[in-house]
């Protein structure tokens, strides 16, 4: 049985919906970000919080957990800057916990899902696993910390784990049935889709003077089903004992500029989105675009859906939502 934490967010359920047509699953989620609707049918689900010792030594005694996988992370850059320590005692705190139970109950198989933003903002066009990590938030701060001490338990209680840094996460299952949903929304695609839809009045740009082709900044998306993929493909490794202490970055090794972004959403949809131009935003790189060489190389993983299919994914999850 695999554990999935968080499983009821947004990349977890995705995971889950994926991961239950060959394994038993639990969900753990406390549902302050997570839906509950948004989990398979065919997974157990507990709600409950990571933090909490009582309830995870309950769900350790009471299932045949072999491998846990760990989405329960709060993600939002801005607030992480103003309340460091609610990602501190989530993040890392209660991450802490969980590994302790794990290793108390003799479970010793981890994926890790973390962050391009343990890399900072990165001088290389490229950035690989081996670009230096040089966090510049709390949030790319916590997840840093657990990658850390994941070699530390490896080293001293022979902890197995794969650790995933993904860039930008994208689209909805392609039956429409679960999707993308943050309250508030801060990513750029389901915000565009949201203004084209009627629910916004505007897709605001952030800086239109970067060192790019069009002046707009250059990300890395990737389709939250290829994420889900790379995740099992991990997880079998790590039950293969094929892996055992890996980074993989996860992106689709392609950039795409705000503004291509906009076209492209407006394509998909036949509709023209209203943009206004604002001034940058503090930390924000002109270029963040991710190698996946080493886990296509390693355990035969790639982005299989372009940006195009990403988006028409996400309209299709967004046609179906009453804001």
């Amino acid at each position: 049985m695999i554990l999935v934490v968080g499983g009821a967010g947004y990349i977890g359920s995705h995971l889950v919906k994926e991961l239950v047509e060959n394994e038993e699953v639990i969900v753990l989620d406390n549902l302050s970000t997570g839906h509950r609707e948004a989990v398979d049918s065919r997974a157990i689900f507990v709600e409950g919080d990571l933090g909490n010792e009582e309830v995870l030594q309950m769900i350790f005694k009471s299932y045949p957990i072999k491998a846990v996988m760990h989405f329960a992370a709060y993600s939002l850059v801005g607030e992480s800057v103003i309340d460091p320590l609610k990602y501190y005692e989530n993040n890392v705190a209660s991450t802490l916990r969980l590994l302790k139970v794990m290793m108390n109950n003799h479970v010793k198989n981890f994926i890790f899902s973390s962050t391009a933003a343990v890399y900072g903002i990165p001088a290389a066009e490229m950035i690989d696993e081996k670009t230096e990590t040089s966090p510049i938030n709390p949030y790319g701060h916590s997840k840093l910390a657990i990658e850390q001490i994941l070699a530390d338990f490896k080293a001293a209680y022979e902890l197995h784990y794969v650790i995933l840094r993904y860039f930008n996460a994208a689209g909805a299952h392609e039956s429409a049935q679960i999707g993308e949903s943050h309250n508030p929304e801060t990513h750029l695609i389901p915000i565009i889709l949201q203004q084209l839809a009627g629910h916004r009045d505007k897709v605001s740009v952030f800086g239109s003077d970067y060192e790019t082709p069009d002046g707009t900044c250059i990300r890395d998306y990737i389709h939250v089903n290829d994420l889900a993929c790379a995740h099992i493909l991990a997880l079998k490794a790590l039950l293969s004992k094929e892996k055992s202490a890996e980074v993989y970055n996860l992106g689709n090794g392609h950039g795409f500029s705000v503004k291509e972004v906009i076209e492209t959403c407006e394509k998909v949809t036949g509709l023209k989105a209203t943009v206004e131009m604002a001034d940058r935003r503090a930390g924000d790189p002109a270029r963040l675009v991710a190698s996946s060489q080493k886990i296509f190389s390693e355990l035969g993983w790639k982005a299989e859906r372009n940006l195009e299919q990403i988006i028409s994914d996400a309209w299709k999850w967004h046609q179906t939502q009453l804001y």
